[in-house]
């Protein structure tokens, strides 16, 4: 049995994701971790996910969490995440990170500490987005530089980092198999007189509103046809499901950083 601990636990990724541990084989909740002066800290993680009492209790004890699981899930942010893998790297436990936002820099430090414990790092834990990254590329490939690509994401008005990182990596699996550097070619905005589109560019375009969980749209669009790849989440728990299934791979592997495509065998 699996031992794992939450960080985030009683926000809507965290709860959801104590569900999908508590409905998963071969894992158990070990402990549930949010921020101090959280005001329900002490209550049962599973009365606050609604799937039952399960004995663990909110916590803000970094340390002491660590200590009773063999791997930590956490969504929250990337500096957040990069102190409790610091964290889990001291005491040699396993971290699952499905946070966005990361700086070149963050992602860098992250490759650093995952020197000496296994670490999975993946801004969208679907299987359907990832077997997406996956066609991505062979459509880019086959394609090559004739078609034009654009990217659409859309997401709930709570999101705090856009594009969203399925968008980024979406754009980074596309520019590779072009090569072409994502960093050089991102068009992020477009106003007033922008003159001609570019042969290189990828568009990348944000909609924030309502509460979207999670849509994506990928454009390759040529002289008098085009093609469109779309991934549209209609609940939180296929990133959940995702994330307790890259847990309990993870756990098994030498040090080193993964993402979802290692877990789920696409490489």
């Amino acid at each position: 049995m699996i031992k794992v601990a939450v960080c985030g636990a009683a926000g809507r990724m965290g709860q959801r994701i104590i569900n999908a541990i508590v409905e998963a084989e071969g894992a158990e909740l070990s402990g549930a971790l949010e921020r101090p002066g959280h005001p329900l800290l002490g209550q049962d993680a599973g009365l606050i996910a609604a799937c039952g009492p399960l004995g663990v209790p909110l916590s803000a004890d970094l340390n002491g969490v660590i200590a009773s699981c063999d791997v930590m899930i956490d969504f929250t942010a990337p500096k957040v995440s990069l102190k409790n893998l610091e964290a889990c790297a001291l005491k040699k436990k396993s971290i699952v990170i499905g946070s966005t936002g990361f700086t070149g820099e963050e992602r860098a430090l992250a490759a650093e500490l995952a020197a000496d414990i296994p670490v999975i790092l993946a801004p969208n834990m679907s299987v359907g987005v990832n077997v997406c990254f996956k066609i991505l590329k062979d459509i880019a490939t086959t394609l090559g530089d004739d078609f034009d690509v654009e990217i659409v994401e859309a997401h709930h008005r709570l999101k705090k980092d856009a594009p969203s990182g399925t968008a980024v990596r979406m754009g980074e699996v596309v520019a590779e198999a072009l090569g072409r550097d994502y960093n050089k070619v991102a068009n992020c905005h477009r106003e007033g007189i922008t003159g001609e589109r570019t042969r290189e560019e990828i568009g990348m375009q944000t909609i924030r509103g309502g509460d979207i969980i999670g849509e994506h749209t990928v454009y390759f669009i040529g002289m008098g046809e085009r093609i469109e790849l779309s991934h549209r989440a209609m609940t939180r728990d296929m990133f959940s499901r995702g994330s307790v299934r890259a847990a309990k791979w993870v756990v098994t592997q030498k040090p080193g950083l993964y993402d979802m495509q290692d877990v789920l065998g696409l490489r």
